[in-house]
């Protein structure tokens, strides 16, 4: 997966590689269905159109098309959601990739369909694996979209009019695609993507637009699978599972991730402004790994694959291994960082309780602990690979090996690096002093 990133890392040789370079994509699983309207479903004629289509694996975008042209009814289809993914021969370049997914890891809960699959990223840049942006779309294709500029502001962007030759009476042709600039009209001046006095998102026309790209293990195919999300809370999950992943490994590829299906209570503002919880079913990213033996920093936590590939080494180079005869230190027994504090004081900044601002809340989770914490990792600039291990090396000196499993030595943690937002100097100097105290241990 590597190659993809390093494909093209020069300057551009050929018109082609002016261009953004695009992962190839194969085929696309979709998140969620689409059924019949209400209104519809006493239409004897549309039930069996639709079953029948359904059944031949057609995608939603040929039903809709079939339901408007034959009978007549436009919108006739409306998006559900279910707790499974769906995996159409439809949506693929080559058919039978699709069948070989549902092979390899559909279960048959009264038909075969994809509850769960394993995935892996191409690249170690998160938004690379999940490009999003803000997008309204029209019947010929995308009218406005945002993009950042180099001043970190969320820009709206539309395509420039096309211009007219005036002795061919024609359209004037575009060099290298269409020409991108930033919007200015009465609705948005300074072209600013601002949603809340955006006419397009007030209308629902303008939405978040995302893609998970990945590959799926052991299915053959020279491009990446696309899955589609619009939901801000998925963006938000797959976001800080990467950073964790990220920060606990160094990089992203490489890592098996996992993609399922999960129940969330979710809050949304109905049309009178008031809060309405309802269930919902979303796109959960997770991976398999040790995620406390990773993050403890520790060099017997590194993965077995890691330890054989280091005595390989060494065999190979001068035909011994001079650790075999090491005597074995034995590992202190293990307290939590509370523990350790001293007087039965909680840890936290030089060991005072934290201040009321800081205290943890009494309904999160020990996941929801560390979503924080990938969080403010990231805000601080230590989610970056060349700052991880440092990290690493400070959180295993400071709380000892397994703290990332106790929530006392992850709430001090967080504790430590929200204050350390006010003045990340003093952070970046402890981080310095565990990196030189690691090094004469």
């Amino acid at each position: 997966m590597n190659a993809v990133v390093q494909m093209f890392d020069h300057a551009p040789r050929s018109l082609v590689e002016e261009r953004a370079i695009r992962p190839p994509t194969i085929g696309k699983i979709r998140p969620g269905i689409k059924v019949l309207t209400r209104a519809h479903q006493a239409n004897e004629k549309a039930v069996k159109l639709y079953n029948d289509m359904v059944a031949a694996g057609e995608s939603f975008e040929a039903i809709g098309k079939v339901l408007e042209t034959s009978l007549k009814l436009r919108n006739a289809l409306i998006p559900r959601n279910v707790d499974y993914f769906v995996c159409r021969r439809s949506d693929f370049s080559n058919p039978d990739t699709a069948d070989e997914i549902l092979r390899l890891y559909g279960e048959d809960r009264g038909g075969l369909r994809l509850y769960r699959f394993p995935i892996m990223f191409a690249f170690d840049d998160w938004l690379r694996n999940v490009p999003n942006q803000m997008a309204a779309y029209t019947t010929t294709g995308r009218q406005y979209f945002s993009e950042y500029d180099r001043d970190g502001k969320r820009y709206c962007k539309t395509y420039a009019p096309v211009e007219r030759n005036a002795r061919a009476q024609r359209a004037r042709r575009s060099f290298g695609g269409r020409l991108v600039v930033h919007r200015q009209d009465d609705d948005i001046p300074d072209g600013v993507c601002d949603p809340h006095v955006c006419p397009q998102y007030q209308d629902r026309k303008c939405n978040l637009t995302a893609n998970f790209l990945f590959a799926v293990p052991d299915v053959k195919g020279l491009g990446l699978i696309e899955l589609p999300t619009n939901s801000i809370y998925v963006l938000q999950k797959a976001y800080s599972a990467m950073q964790t992943v990220a920060l606990a490994r160094g990089r992203l590829t490489g890592t098996r991730f996992w993609l399922s299906k999960k129940e969330f209570d979710i809050t949304r503002i109905d049309d009178n402004g008031q809060a309405v919880r309802q269930k919902q079913m979303l796109t959960v990213l997770d991976a398999d790994i040790d995620l406390g033996a990773l993050l403890d920093g520790a060099e017997e936590a590194q993965p077995a694959l890691d330890a054989a590939s280091r005595a390989v080494a060494l065999l190979e180079s001068d035909g011994t291994v001079q650790s075999i005869g090491d005597p074995v230190v034995q590992p202190q027994q293990e307290q939590s960082g509370a523990e350790r504090a001293g007087d039965g004081q909680p840890s936290g900044i030089d060991g005072a309780a934290g201040h009321d601002d800081d205290s943890p809340d009494p309904d999160e989770t020990l996941e929801d602990k560390r979503h924080r914490m990938s969080d403010l990792l990231h805000r601080l600039g230590l989610s970056q690979p060349e700052r991880q291990n440092g990290f690493r090396k400070y959180a295993h000196q400071t709380y000892g090996r397994g703290w990332i499993e106790r929530i006392a030595d992850v709430d001090a943690m967080n504790a430590r690096l929200k204050n350390a937002l006010d003045d990340p100097a003093s952070l970046d100097v402890e981080i310095q002093d565990a990196i030189a105290q690691a090094a004469y241990v």
